[in-house]
Formats: structure tokens, sequence, C-alpha cells
């Protein structure tokens, strides 16, 4: 089982959870998240004072797949919908999960997704 986090743009946030659905990936967890990486944000000019916005709204996905060829899958739906070539993209993280439970009925391991 494989967790992929991603961080994109607030204005890709209806792009990606389309084609996420599109694709059958049901079961996500979207947050709103502030942050910043290389971008480093922008300056903004506020009544005459020079202002330096660093932290940044994003959208985060949280999606957990049962195997290596969903997870490819979905990274690469996200990684072409979400791409403007711009600074400020957003990042993708993968990483293994050593188990799931689901609380209703108890399952656990890939049957729990």
């Amino acid at each position: 089982m494989i967790k992929v986090e991603a961080i994109v743009r607030e204005e890709k946030f209806e792009d990606v959870k389309d084609a996420l659905n599109s694709i059958e990936v049901r079961g996500m967890t979207i947050s709103q998240v502030m942050g910043c990486g290389r971008q480093k944000g922008y300056t903004e000019h506020v009544r005459g004072s020079k202002i330096d916005i660093n932290i940044l709204p994003k959208i985060k996905f949280e999606i957990v797949v049962s195997s290596q060829a969903w997870a490819d899958k979905t990274i690469e739906v996200i990684k072409n919908v979400a791409f403007t070539g711009n600074p400020g993209d957003g990042k993708i993280f993968a990483y293994e999960l050593t188990n799931v439970v689901r609380i209703r009925t108890g399952e656990s391991g890939p049957s729990a997704i």
C-alpha cells in the first residue's frame, strides 16, 4: 500500500480532483494548507509599503492506493494536470504504508482501502 501526497496550486484543485475521479481514484483527503518552497513567495505593495508574502496557500491531496501500479498512475495524472511550468506548481510525495485499518469493519491491509 502506498500513500501519495500532492501539494498543488489552489487553482488546480478542481482539475486534479476531476482527473483523479476519471481514473477511478475515489478515496482522497483534501486540505487547504500554507507553505513555501524554492519559490519563496512574492512581494506586494500595500499602502506604499513593500511586504514580502512568503507563505502561500496550496491544496494538499492525500490518497492511499493498493499497489505501485496505482501509485504510478495516480502520480502521473496529478503531475500532468497540475503542471503550469511556473515556480510553485507543487510537489508529490509517495511512501509505503505498513498497515491500514477500516474502523467501521475492523478490516486491515489492502482490503481496508
